[in-house]
């Protein structure tokens, strides 16, 4: 069996590569009786942003990266994006797989590339340097690290001001100054070393925002497989890749609330107050989504409907 390229912009040690990703692979070898087998390239294939095209045209035989790294390109999949979605990735990410096949696959998104998987993050919380966060207020003109899309409307709609850029630039940009915050999950403040320099986390429950991820393949490759061994790979991607990274991520999260609580960073849980004028804020973003579906074809009602209520009843 020949090996095959798996492109990663996220160092080996974080949380999707070592957690999600490789073990992903050791399941597809396993699955394939060694027949399909992935090595992780040293280096990655160029920009987050560029992992669609480099799959698609076979620079690497495949990869994951952001769905919201090109916005608008992905309409579909941002409707997983909007506030309030849920508190676990792993009962989101579940609930997005099964949303994906019977509502947004009709969008065709994905067309070129095989579409292996796709998850969320844990929820998006609020961090920053300068303040506990009590209302809508405090955030006005604050200076946030975003990753686009609708994490970008949130930003927005909260009157911060969005500074669109990879997670990877977070240490940069904060460590300058040049970001007042950041929009992460938990997990990404221990992972990306922004403990000393975001000291004030404000969770919102039920999630700020989230960000959704998409898993890859080339078409070619995929198709040079036996037709055994391409259900074998996807017995372990789609549903079980979703539940694992899921489950992978919320663990993560857990770690990385623990990390800021022993660095004695102020951790606070937004009021009931914050929350309700965060909702606010932020209605006309799901209103918007929904138009923007619908004109790709798909019933964004429907499938929003369908995804919470998917991740209600997750157990």
């Amino acid at each position: 069996a020949k090996q095959l390229n798996f492109s990663s912009w996220l160092p080996p040690s974080h949380p999707i590569v070592a957690d999600m990703m490789l073990p992903w692979m050791a399941n597809v070898k396993k699955a394939t009786d060694g027949r399909v087998d992935f090595k992780l390239l040293a280096k990655g294939i160029g920009h987050p942003k560029s992992y669609y095209d480099g799959v698609k045209n076979g620079i690497a035989n495949a990869g994951y990266t952001c769905n919201n790294y090109t916005p608008g390109r992905f309409v579909a999949s941002e409707g997983v994006e909007i506030p309030f979605l849920g508190d676990t990735s792993e009962a989101m990410s579940v609930a997005y797989w099964k949303t994906y096949q019977k509502y947004f696959i009709k969008a065709n998104e994905y067309r070129g590339v095989k579409l292996l998987g796709v998850m969320v993050h844990g929820p998006g919380q609020i961090h920053n340097s300068k303040k506990a966060i009590k209302s809508v207020a405090d955030l006005k003109g604050m200076k946030f690290r975003i990753s686009g899309g609708i994490a970008g409307a949130v930003a927005k709609s909260l009157g911060m001001v969005g500074l669109q850029a990879s997670a990877t630039k977070n240490y940069e940009f904060l460590s300058r100054g040049v970001a007042d915050g950041t929009l992460l999950p938990l997990e990404s403040i221990k992972s990306f070393n922004l403990m000393k320099l975001v000291p004030y986390t404000t969770i919102v429950p039920g999630g700020l925002y989230n960000v959704s991820f998409y898993l890859v393949m080339n078409n070619d490759t995929f198709k040079s497989f036996s037709p055994a061994d391409q259900k074998a790979v996807m017995a372990v991607s789609g549903q079980a890749w979703a539940k694992l990274a899921g489950r992978a991520w919320d663990a993560a999260d857990r770690v990385g609330l623990a990390a800021m609580k022993a660095n004695g960073n102020s951790v606070e849980k937004a009021s009931p107050e914050l929350v309700s004028e965060i909702k606010d804020a932020t209605k006309a973003i799901e209103a918007d989504w929904v138009k923007r579906a619908n004109a790709k074809g798909v019933d964004g009602v429907a499938a929003l409907k369908f995804f919470r209520g998917q991740v209600a009843n997750y157990d």
